[in-house]
């Protein structure tokens, strides 16, 4: 079978779940089964739960899995929904690798890539907003909010103001080559912060992990590993507030004298102080893995 895919931090999130010998394993952001294949290789006696939003990547992923369909439960869905969905099961771990996938990454009709002859950008291709949407229809003032929120693009204001004064675009090529032509070049092309911004909105992917975490906070775990991998730093801040909050003991008010709340609030400890990211053989290998960070946290 051919794996058009390499899965990022693929040893260390193995190592992550070593320890558990029962119980389900949701794999939040299937894909293309990388990872779920190493985990159901490695657990024996663990069954997974797997999940993606993505109808090609199920397909795919069922057909990698056959041999272990005894073993494990296909879902389509959006993350933010799954641990709602089987908080029933018995939940050793959750895994989320919250990403662009390759398979929209290297299908240049997905829209996401620079090349693209469309304009599209959705994880989950039944919704409405797509890129296009975005990109023709917002006004300057919310093209200039996304960019700066969550692209973090220092002109923030030029970026809008070009695609307003040159729209309409008619697919992601056209929109990279006047970003190429116009924006200042760095280390990287000029169109990637600007391109995160518009996945990001379309697919809202900063709401849907915060009520992930939301979900998992509310299934009262136990026994469980979390690991989540993420690749830009409003994500990894999202998941070390979590882990650092789920971490905490005493959760009275910091101008509290001392503590009256019991200093018992701690549902689990951090097991990664600091992310474990990629080493250089790996990013030689797969450029992609250079921005990813694994965080690691245990419920009690």
């Amino acid at each position: 079978m051919d794996i058009p895919h390499i899965p990022v931090l693929y040893q260390e999130t193995l190592e992550a779940f070593k320890d558990i010998n029962d119980g389900y394993i949701i794999d939040c952001t299937t894909g293309f089964a990388g990872h779920s294949s190493g985990l159901i290789l490695q657990n024996k006696n663990i069954k997974l739960i797997c999940n993606d939003q993505d109808d090609e990547a199920l397909a795919f992923s069922k057909n990698r899995l056959k041999e272990f369909e005894n073993r494990v439960t296909f879902n389509k869905g959006n993350f933010e929904h799954v641990i709602e969905k089987f908080k029933d099961y018995e939940i050793r771990g959750v895994l989320a690798d919250i990403g662009v996938s390759s398979l929209q990454l290297d299908k240049l009709q997905r829209g996401f890539g620079f090349e693209s002859e469309t304009l599209d950008m959705r994880m989950d291709q039944t919704k409405l907003l797509d890129a296009s949407v975005v990109v023709n229809n917002y006004s300057q003032v919310e093209l200039e909010k996304i960019f700066k929120e969550y692209g973090e693009v220092r002109e923030y204001k030029k970026v809008a103001s070009l695609i307003v004064n040159n729209r309409p675009f008619h697919s992601a090529k056209q929109l990279a080559e006047l970003l190429s032509k116009k924006m200042h070049k760095g280390k990287i092309h000029p169109a990637t912060l600007p391109f995160q911004a518009i996945r990001i909105e379309v697919n809202d992917e900063l709401g849907v992990l915060t009520r992930l975490f939301d979900s998992i906070e509310n299934a009262n775990l136990k026994n469980c590993i979390v690991a989540i991998i993420s690749f830009h730093s409003l994500e990894d801040r999202i998941v070390k507030n979590y882990f650092k909050k789920w971490s905490k003991s005493c959760i009275c008010p910091s101008e509290a004298l001392r503590c009256t709340c019991g200093n018992n609030h701690a549902l689990g400890k951090i097991i990664t102080k600091k992310p474990i990211t990629p080493t250089k053989e790996e990013i030689k290998t797969n450029p992609r893995s250079r921005s990813s960070k694994l965080r690691i946290f245990k419920f009690d």
